[in-house]
């Protein structure tokens, strides 16, 4: 049972970062740029809509990392310092990506672009670090 659980939390944090990342590269790269020949307002009306479908699944991933997270952490004992280390700094760039992530999904926001990006690289950056801790432990 406890091999079910360990590979239910690990699939709920990968799945719960594919989808605050995923989202956030998409949205940048991708919506961004597919409303460029939108008028003004037909454009930030789209985008509101869009950001207001992804705000559910922003709290969804964004509470399946915590719960997950906490699980893997509180059950895989004996880190390093340099792993503690890495960790926080994971953390810190976890609570950037979340504040983000709730900040694009209000409407009315003429930052979203610019804010996406810097999460989606934020994301970017948590995903290598975790595998080198994936490496190291």
């Amino acid at each position: 049972m406890a091999d079910v659980l360990f590979v239910l939390m690990r699939w709920i944090h990968i799945s719960s970062v594919a989808t605050l990342v995923g989202g956030m590269l998409f949205g940048r790269f991708v919506m961004i740029h597919a409303t460029d020949s939108l008028a003004a307002d037909a454009r930030e009306t789209f985008l509101d809509r869009a950001a207001g479908l992804y705000q559910p699944l922003v709290f969804a991933a964004m509470a399946g990392l915590l719960i997950s997270g906490s699980y893997n952490l509180l059950t895989i004992p004996g880190h390093r310092p340099l792993y503690h280390l890495l960790l926080g700094i994971k953390l810190l760039l976890a609570m950037h990506v979340f504040a983000v992530a709730i900040a694009v999904t209000r409407s009315q926001n003429p930052k979203r672009a610019r804010l996406m990006a810097g999460a989606a690289f934020s994301g970017l950056a948590i995903i290598a670090i975790s595998a080198y801790l994936r490496h190291i432990f």
